[in-house]
């Protein structure tokens, strides 16, 4: 999206400070922070590094779990459906985890 009209505010020192540092909690810019809040998203802090370890070690998994599924399905020696649906499952669970401490969600105030 084409961002064309432009917004000036104005800020106590205070106010300018805990934007920032909640933009830097957030890993957004303050604009970007601003944006989201305004279509009535709220942002999640960003997680911390053993967060992003596990989904790396999730990630190895479930890309194991599809490797093994079409090793299996070409030598025909396990049931290769039930190994994919578990793959799909990790995924899922993945994709769950992803949803939960890194996506940001909408906003319950009213005002909106």
């Amino acid at each position: 999206m084409k961002r064309t009209v432009k917004k000036q505010f104005w800020f106590s020192k205070p106010e300018a400070q805990d934007l920032q540092k909640k933009a830097k909690k957030t890993c957004l810019s303050e604009a970007a922070l601003v944006r989201l809040l305004v279509r009535g998203y709220e942002p999640k802090e960003r997680p911390d590094e053993k967060f992003y370890d596990v989904m790396r070690q999730l990630s190895a998994i479930g890309n194991n779990i599809n490797q093994l599924s079409v090793k299996a399905n070409a030598l025909g020696f396990i049931d290769s459906q039930m190994l994919k649906n578990e793959a799909q499952r990790w995924h899922k669970f993945q994709a769950d985890i992803e949803r939960e401490f890194l996506r940001p969600e909408k906003s319950g105030l009213k005002w909106q």
